[in-house]
């Protein structure tokens, strides 16, 4: 007996071990997970276009397409996501009118439809100035464009260290005088009356004399000379507004941004 081995025989017990059983699984929960965020999205979408309408739609719309603004590159094709900006040059300097030579009034009754329609060929002609010089690609950096209840809006403001009009006048600079001109040119596509108002930023209160309301409205006036002495003629002119710093589109009323001078293309149905 003392021979033998007296040790407890060695028991291996193998477990077979099951992966990912549906219960304990977490594929499935991000799959459910992407379910859900494309049915809030699609319930979303099915209310937006029940609640809103067809104007504001386009509004939408436009917030997120790339012709919301006048950014020039140099030129190119599909700055604004159209054709190529030269092939609408010719256009621009004939007058024929928008795409397919069609003038505004055989669009429809000036209402939202023709003001983004008109958006969209006055950006293309600015973006076709841009690529012709350096100076005009410069001044275009002051522009942008907007269709609002009023018309379609187009916004000239000062950039840091690149202003409109001499400080704290209405004489304007040359980059204002070289927007006129393209401005000028580019308005003899359309037909409808305007109306040009000019905005300043806020002036410190401890001033004895705040020179907004009257600086606004001259600087507005100024730029209706300017685009009566490109060619505009005076008869499509509704009216001129100063609105001193009443409407800031910046968060500080003080900065820069808020001196700007607008030329809005009226509403027909207005």
């Amino acid at each position: 007996m003392a021979g033998k081995n007296s040790a407890a025989p060695v028991i291996i017990k193998r477990k077979k071990i099951v992966g990912g059983d549906g219960h304990h699984g977490g594929a499935w929960k991000v799959a459910y997970a992407d379910f859900v965020t494309a049915m809030m999205a699609f319930f979303l979408l099915m209310w937006l276009l029940g609640a809103t309408t067809e104007e504001q739609r386009k509004g939408v719309a436009d917030y997120f397409a790339p012709t919301a603004s006048i950014s020039p590159s140099g030129g190119g094709v599909d700055v604004l996501g159209g054709d190529s900006p030269f092939s609408q040059n010719a256009r621009a300097r004939s007058g024929t009118g928008l795409a397919g030579g069609r003038s505004p009034s055989e669009t429809g009754e000036g209402g939202a439809g023709e003001l983004h329609e008109i958006k969209t060929e006055i950006d293309k002609h600015l973006t076709a100035f841009s690529g012709e010089s350096m100076t005009m690609q410069r001044a275009l950096r002051h522009v942008v464009t907007r269709v609002t209840d009023e018309g379609l809006v187009i916004e000239i403001f000062d950039l840091d260290h690149a202003a409109l009009f001499a400080p704290d006048s209405a004489r304007p600079e040359p980059v204002l005088r070289e927007i006129a001109t393209m401005l000028a040119e580019v308005l003899d596509i359309t037909s409808n009356e305007l109306a040009v108002n000019g905005h300043v930023r806020s002036y410190p209160m401890a001033l004895a004399r705040n020179p907004m309301w009257e600086l606004s409205a001259a600087r507005a006036d100024a730029l209706r000379g300017l685009l009566q002495s490109a060619g505009v003629p005076a008869s499509r002119l509704r009216r001129i507004t100063g609105h001193a710093d009443r409407k800031p589109v910046t968060a500080d009323p003080m900065a820069n941004r808020n001196n700007r001078v607008e030329v809005v293309l009226l509403r027909r149905d207005r």
